[in-house]
């Protein structure tokens, strides 16, 4: 679903335990009332909300809106389509997105072991 080539325009997710709306913006290219937007069709995305309302997002919930991204935006899915894929697909979907965490840090480690060369 989340292959290394779909997502390369996306920018590495920095090693960070929380992330703003508007970081998480970036990182996914998807506007903010959007991701605010995506909070209410798809449970699984439950940011932290802290003082004020504000949202604080995990690195699983930037994985997982990077998945809802290219299901709707790449593959074509309604978002009720979306909904029923993340949610039917069950361990196939955490075995996805485990390896897409495990191709993030090694291409975050290469990119510290290419800094290391230098």
């Amino acid at each position: 679903m989340l292959d290394p080539g779909s997502n390369s325009e996306l920018p590495a997710i920095p090693a960070k335990r929380y992330f703003t709306i508007g970081e998480v913006s970036e990182l996914c290219r998807v506007k903010p009332h959007v991701l605010r937007y995506w909070e209410t069709e798809f449970p699984s995305l439950k940011p932290v909300k802290r003082r004020g309302n504000r949202r604080y997002y995990q690195r699983h919930d930037v994985l997982t809106i990077r998945q809802i991204r290219s299901l709707l935006y790449e593959e074509g899915f309604t978002i009720t389509g979306a909904r029923q894929r993340l949610d039917g697909d069950g361990s196939k979907h955490d075995s996805e997105l485990s390896a897409q965490i495990v191709r993030q840090v090694r291409m975050e480690l290469e990119e510290i072991l290419q800094l290391l060369k230098c």
